[in-house]
């Protein structure tokens, strides 16, 4: 009994608790930092790729822009099939005959993508995937001449020839898992 209650060694005891209390907070510590430090890195290469597909949906817009004339698109953009992007550009879907509306794009099927444009370490993949006509057609001009609006509730209709939905996918040169996904509504 009286070596129960004896103190000898309470003191070391008491120590190699606190030690070893300080070393599970250590680690814990340590173990927070490197985390927070590979999502950081992580956070950025997903930024880089986010910040290709915009460039991506960019060159996507100028080649609706100049619609039939598609020699004057982006420098780096490579069409993999002129014809039937002209077909998407300029009809909705149901005039689209067998051509690929899946927003699947899978980059080594070069049918699965309209559009490959290399933007530095990054391959961006555009594809429009449905056309739809919107509530008039493209500027005929005035069709009448000499006409003034004399009424006051007379409304001008704001001209919204098609609606595009596109899809992009950017993804790394050197490393296929930094890529990003992106879907657009475009209205032209």
């Amino acid at each position: 009994m009286k070596t129960l209650r004896n103190e000898k060694g309470f003191a070391l005891a008491f120590v190699i608790i606190l030690a070893a209390i300080a070393l599970v907070l250590t680690l814990a510590m340590l173990t927070m930092v490197s985390r927070g430090s590979f999502v950081s890195g992580q956070m950025k290469k997903f930024r880089t790729a986010v910040d290709a597909g915009f460039g991506g949906v960019e060159a996507m817009f100028q080649t609706i822009s100049v619609r039939g004339n598609l020699d004057n698109v982006y420098s780096g953009q490579q069409i993999t099939n002129v014809n039937n992007l002209k077909t998407k550009l300029g009809g909705p879907i149901s005039t689209w005959a067998g051509l690929d509306n899946s927003i699947t794009i899978d980059p080594g099927t070069s049918s699965t993508y309209d559009i490959r444009i290399d933007l530095g370490t990054y391959n961006v993949y555009t594809k429009i995937v449905d056309t739809v006509e919107g509530n008039s057609g493209a500027d005929e001009g005035l069709r009448k001449e000499a006409v003034v609006n004399t009424g006051s509730g007379e409304v001008t209709v704001v001209s919204v020839p098609y609606l595009y939905t596109i899809e992009v996918l950017s993804q790394s040169q050197s490393n296929p898992t930094e890529r990003s996904k992106i879907s657009v509504l475009y209205q032209y």
